[in-house]
């Protein structure tokens, strides 16, 4: 998911003239907003309480939790009186026999998490640390939309509405983690002929950056000196995470190097900082704030921030210090790789390309640096792999380190033009929110409903909020689970009746 762009007027297509919903899609909204408000939030409740992360080694099908999961998922359709099919990765859960479809592409899976950082169990729905809130993990990336979906399903059935389309509910188990099994399923299973996902943001979304993943070693080297160096820097939890925790250990330090640190990191911004002393070790603690690596200008990097703290000197080319001078080089605390040789760009209608060091990882060889990128379209992969390579070799040759490991990942961006259903949904997100002129947007995320025929994004995040999913402090408020179900409703009733 995410950092929005305003759509230029002739990028793509023709400004979009938003139409006003019908007085049964208004209507029955409003039905299911006045019945089922509360039931939504027992069903997320529910939902969150099973801890879906993705188990390394156990495939989805296999793993307890993720049954559980789908067995309450299953238990709650067949209470609302919806059919369901359980495909092991893939539940479908449906309403109606039309002989089309729309199909509405959410996940049961979730990201790691911490719960030493939450105030209760992040599998817990925690309604009273802040009210208004609904916090807990998956409240918004994506268990929300489920339980948002299942209701309005719930009311359109409730209200006997003549279906065209028949409507289909997707929830795949390895959204975060592994596309494969989904990709094998689209091979032998009919899919809608239009698609909304639910795990984006509002007001459509008809663009998405692609992911990418550029990792390298830091050697280990060893070094016989009474000059100060960092014996140990560490940070990040997962790769699509805006890491909020890092820490360095500087052996040799003096009072005056820690002095020099802590003028560094008093003109930062959003961060905090613990100094302590272990003999002749001195040991500086991070904190910033974690978000989703698709949006970075909603967390603070603490990787790249206490960095940015310890940059008074060149360190020593340990593995740790020269993954701190490589991020004081080639990143700094900016957010768009600006330093990072000639790599920056930026899309009129999809932004810039985000560049984000989320995960350092201890290996035996030295320290793996993880860095993800988002981009736009307007430069090939091969393009930019090559000024990747340009960038590091570049900077091996000045510095005389080697990286080791060098591996790129980078995914195409995803554009579509002409998706039929776009107009309806602009209509029911401008008269529910009140923002008038409505147009497509692009994210920085990637979901896979780029793997469905038609899909565009309909939230669940709202232009110009925070956005959530992926931190240590993920919710939805009250208010914005409401206004989606009221949405959600809508919509399908313009599209399906």
């Amino acid at each position: 998911m995410l950092k929005a762009v305003a759509l230029s007027a002739l990028l793509f297509s023709p400004v979009l003239l938003a139409k006003t919903p019908g007085a049964l899609a208004q209507s029955t909204a409003e039905y299911a907003v006045q019945t089922y408000e509360q039931a939504m939030i027992d069903s997320l409740a529910s939902l969150v309480r099973h801890n879906t992360v993705a188990v390394e080694g156990v495939p989805s099908p296999d793993n307890p939790v993720h049954r559980a999961f789908k067995q309450d998922l299953i238990g709650q359709a067949a209470a609302l009186g919806l059919d369901y099919q359980d495909y092991g990765y893939v539940m479908v859960i449906g309403l109606g026999q039309g002989p089309e479809k729309i199909g509405l592409i959410t996940h049961g899976d979730v990201q790691p998490v911490n719960p030493d950082k939450w105030a209760k169990s992040p599998f817990e729905l925690d309604m009273t640390s802040e009210p208004g809130k609904l916090l807990g993990r998956g409240t918004e990336d994506d268990k929300g939309p489920i339980s948002t979906a299942l209701f309005a399903m719930k009311a359109i059935k409730d209200k006997q509405i003549s279906l065209r389309k028949r409507i289909e509910l997707y929830v795949y188990m390895a959204e975060e983690s592994d596309w494969g099994p989904l990709q094998e399923f689209i091979k032998t299973h009919t899919l809608p002929e239009l698609n909304i996902t639910i795990d984006t943001q509002y007001p459509v979304v008809t663009a998405e950056k692609g992911f990418g993943i550029l990792s390298m070693t830091f050697p280990n080297r060893a070094l016989n000196t009474a000059q100060p160096y960092i014996k140990h820097f560490e940070g990040g939890f997962f790769a699509s995470q805006i890491p909020e925790d890092a820490k360095a250990v500087i052996a040799n330090a003096s009072k005056a190097l820690l002095e020099g640190i802590k003028q560094k990191a008093a003109v930062q911004q959003g961060m905090q900082y613990d100094y302590d002393w272990r003999d002749d070790n001195l040991i500086v603690t991070a904190l910033g704030k974690s978000a989703h690596s698709s949006k970075p200008e909603n967390g603070v990097n603490a990787i790249t921030h206490l960095a940015d703290a310890l940059s008074s000197q060149h360190w020593p080319s340990n593995a740790a210090g020269s993954l701190v001078n490589f991020i004081n080089d080639q990143l700094g605390t900016g957010l768009y790789g600006q330093q990072f040789g000639s790599i920056a760009y930026a899309d009129d209608f999809m932004g810039p390309m985000t560049v984000s060091s989320t995960v350092l990882k201890q290996v035996d060889k030295g320290i793996q640096l993880s860095i993800n990128i988002r981009r736009p379209k307007g430069k090939s992969a091969q393009q930019l792999e090559q000024e990747i390579d340009s960038a590091l070799d570049s900077w091996q040759s000045h510095n005389a380190v080697r990286l080791e490991g060098r591996h790129y990942r980078i995914d195409d961006p995803f554009v579509l033009t002409d998706a039929p259903h776009v107009e309806k949904l602009l209509g029911v997100f401008s008269h529910y929110s009140g923002i008038e002129d409505a147009q497509p947007v692009s994210i920085g995320g990637a979901s896979n409903s780029r793997l469905f025929p038609n899909a565009v994004g309909f939230g669940p995040a709202m232009p110009g909020k925070e956005y959530t999913g992926h931190s240590e402090h993920e919710f939805i408020t009250r208010e914005q689970f409401v206004l989606n179900l009221r949405m959600y409703t809508a919509a399908l009733v313009e599209l399906a009746n």
